[in-house]
Formats: structure tokens, sequence, C-alpha cells
């Protein structure tokens, strides 16, 4: 393919994507395929000879869009979103184009530069204490990461780094095992798994704290906890708290929670990576309140902020708590505008080397929308929950299982746990709606998160139709 044809290539591209997302809810929104239908429709060895691209094409409506679940469909309403905007889609083909490997300032200038202007830009909106922006001369900053699960694990592993070098202050002759097995971090119950896996990762114990009937976790158990922790022998090092929670959009009282983990050196991280974006709104921003107690606080544009995955920041209040557990300095890594004081390089922030130039995506969205954009965004997917809420409410036989807060509706057919499987998995099998379930304090709870750009009023309509005419036929079974 040379530059001619990828001009013409390149404009029937993007015709056939603004094609397909102007369609999308002419799609059946979950797949009906079984495992392993791919593989008989492809061969099963790369071709010899190149292909042609008209055929490759077709392949794409043959062989990948059957097994597709359609996340922008404005009958998805699963998991949380997946971020999309034509936007972030334009600036992720410059990215693809430019095709540098940002490791370090010197390996592209303005892919780091402009990442941490973006973060500094993001931090702002969402009115951040000063620490947390880099600045020219701030002590914090931000990254990008690649998920949630990365900070935490970040987070984490830089936690572990600086409650060590603490112990071997006062105690040198302790080795670093010897402090690993006595390290000991917390998580709300309700926390995503990733959070588990990262202790799984560092090698370090993790206590589930029990959460209130809010499905937050309160200082005072935290403190009960910690505490007995201590007397044990154990080492209390970190507490990741949830803004947001997956279930049920939960919000862990970090006012209370942050306080215990500034008095007990514990390091506290905010994973807030659905829930976050929200916070841009200022009727939202009091969520965020407890934040100054925070070392590293998350959140995913990714989700909700209309940046196409992937793309989750990340903050720390003092950026050498986390170069100093990564920085590793081989001779072609180095440059001479590393130590001037005003660059970074964020290879020592991130897990992998290489890195994509992710902040364009921030860029063109933040440059795009305004910030008024991206708050009317926020506002309306709200407004659509909230309007599921009362469709819910209004029908004796639902009840909702936790409160409305932002995108989410958990909600349950009253009656057994068996009785809202069943009609779960009516829905799946009917193709027309996507949802997912959680488990909320025993009880079995269906999820109906606003997730597509497009969804509008007369999507919520369509789908409560679907789901009550579902349960009127669940209902007229015998056993019923």
């Amino acid at each position: 393919m040379d530059a001619a044809e990828f001009r013409r290539r390149g404009r029937e591209m993007v015709d056939y994507v603004a094609d397909y997302l102007e369609n999308i809810e002419q799609r059946p929104v979950y797949p009906d395929v079984e495992p392993g239908y791919l593989r008989s429709l492809i061969p099963t060895e790369a071709p010899m000879e190149p292909e042609n691209y008209d055929d490759i094409i077709r392949d794409v409506e043959r062989v990948i869009m059957p097994g597709v679940t359609h996340w922008h469909s404005p009958y998805f309403y699963a998991y949380y979103p997946a971020a999309s905007s034509y936007p972030a889609m334009l600036a992720d083909m410059l990215c693809g184009a430019i095709g540098c490997i940002g490791f370090s300032w010197a390996a592209s200038p303005a892919c780091t530069e402009l990442e941490t202007v973006m973060l500094d830009w993001f931090g702002k909106m969402l009115q951040l204490p000063e620490c947390f922006i880099a600045g020219t001369h701030g002590h914090g900053g931000g990254v990008i990461q690649g998920t949630a699960s990365e900070a935490t694990l970040m987070s984490l592993l830089a936690a572990r780094c600086k409650a060590v070098r603490w112990v071997q202050a006062s105690n040198p002759k302790k080795s670093e095992a010897e402090i690993f097995s006595k390290l000991v971090a917390y998580t709300s119950e309700q926390a995503h798994s990733s959070v588990e896996r990262a202790a799984l990762i560092g090698g370090v114990m993790m206590r589930k704290v029990p959460t209130d009937n809010c499905f937050a976790v309160r200082g005072d158990i935290l403190k009960e906890m910690v505490e007995k922790d201590k007397a044990a022998g154990l080492i209390p090092f970190y507490f990741c708290a949830t803004l947001g929670t997956t279930p049920s959009c939960g919000f862990d009282s970090i006012t209370e929670l942050g306080p215990i983990c500034n008095g007990e050196n514990m390091w506290m991280h905010i994973d807030a990576a659905y829930a976050g974006s929200a916070f841009i709104c200022p009727e939202f921003r009091p969520l965020l309140n407890g934040v100054e107690f925070a070392d590293s606080f998350n959140l995913n544009p990714h989700k909700w902020l209309l940046v196409n995955f992937d793309c989750s920041t990340m903050w720390v209040k003092n950026r050498a708590d986390i170069i100093g557990a990564f920085k590793m300095e081989p001779l072609y890594l180095k440059h001479e505008n590393q130590e001037s004081g005003l660059v970074t390089d964020y290879r020592h922030w991130q897990i992998p080397l290489g890195r994509r130039f992710r902040s364009l995506k921030m860029w063109f969205v933040f440059r795009m929308y305004g910030l008024k954009g991206l708050q009317a965004h926020i506002r309306k997917q709200v407004a659509l929950a909230k309007e599921f809420e009362s469709l819910v409410r209004a029908d004796k036989r639902f009840e909702i299982c936790a409160e409305v807060i932002l995108g989410l509706v958990c909600f349950r057919l009253k009656g057994s746990n068996e009785l809202n499987q069943k009609l779960l998995k009516m829905i799946t099998k009917s193709r027309e709606i996507h949802l997912v379930p959680c488990q909320l304090s025993g009880r079995f709870v269906l999820r109906f998160a606003i997730c597509a750009r497009a969804t509008e009023s007369r999507h919520i309509q369509q789908a409560w139709q679907h789901i009550t005419q579902l349960t009127f036929e669940l209902l007229q079974e015998p056993n019923h």
C-alpha cells in the first residue's frame, strides 16, 4: 500500500467507521456465536502472498462483526462505559502515524511534555490539590497508565518500597524478605479484583475491609483492623480506597480514612476508575473531598470522558516516591537533559518501557469538547440513569438495591436469587440489551450502567419495556 492508496483506503475506512457507529443500534448488541466460532472461518496459516484489501474488508463483516459485543451500542448497559468520540479516534490515528515510543524525553520531547501538561490541565479540571500538579517546579505530577489495574499495582509497589526503606532506616539489619513477610495492605471488600491481584503480584498480604450499608469503608473499621495487625507484629503500609465501586458505585469515606492512613504512615491510593470523570462537575466534586490525604489518585478517561481506550490517568503527591522505586539508568537510555529539573522520563513511572503518544487523545478531546461539553456529557448520562431508576421504582415487582449517585442503577426483581438469574439469562439470550450482574449483601443483583455516548431517553424506555416483557413471561411460568 503506497501513500495514494492509503489516502483512498483511509477515506473508505472513515466512512466505514462512521456508518458502523451511526447504525450500531441496528446490530444485536450481544453476539450469537459459540466458543471457537472464528477458527473455522479463516485459514489455518498466514498467506504466503499478499491479499487484496477489499477481500480483507469483506472479511471484517463475515468473520469479525458476528463475534463482536457492541460496547458503543445504546443498548449496551454492562460493566462500565468504554469511552469513544470522533476527536479521540482521529488523535489515535495521528498517534499511530507518528509512531514514537516515548519512554524518555529524548525519545520524543513532545510525547513527554504534552502528557505532563495534559495531566496538569486535567488535574485543574478536577480541582486537585496543588501538590498533585507538576507545573514547572512541583513535586507531584501525573502520568498516563494503560489501565487502573496498572495504576494500582504501581502505587502498591511504590508503597512497598517506601515501607521497606522506612523500616530499614531504624532496623538496617532487617532483610527485604523479612519485612515483606510482615507487610499488610487493605482494601474494601467491594474493591475491584485488580486490587487483590496487585497484592498477589507484590507478594504482600491484603486484608478486605467490611463495608457499611452503603457499601462504603468507614474509618472506625479500618482503624480497628490496623490496630489488631500492629499488635500481631505486622506492618500496615497501604490502603486502596475506592470511589465508585464496580458492583454498586459505592464511595469509601476518604475524609475518615485519609487521616488514619496519614497517622499510621500508610500509603493511601484512590481508585476512581469510573466515577472520577464526574468530579469535573461542581455538583459531584464533593465526592472527592479528602483527596488531599492521598498519596496517589487514579481515574480512567477511557471509561467516561470520551477518550478511547487506553488512557488511565494517575497522579502522585511526590513523584520521587514512584520514580525512586523503579528507576534504572542503562547507558543506552540516558540523555543530556534528564537532570534538568524540567524533564521527567515516564519509563520510571510504569511497568513497561515503551509507551504510546496517548496524551494526543486528551488534547484533542479537551479542546474539541471543552470543559462545558464534557460536563454536559456526564450530566446527560447521570440523568438517564435517574430516568431508569424512576421506571424501576414505579414497578412494584422490582426494587432498587443501592443509592443511584452517578450512571449506574442496581436493581432486582423481588424474589429469590434464582428468579433474578433466570431473568438475566433471558435478557442475555434475547441479545436486545446487555447487562451483567453483581452480588450485594448476598443477593443476586442486575446492574444497568449508562455506557454509550449515543444513548438517549428512547433507548432507556425501550430497554425497560424489554425487561418488563421478559419479566411478564418469566412470571407466567408454572413455578413462579
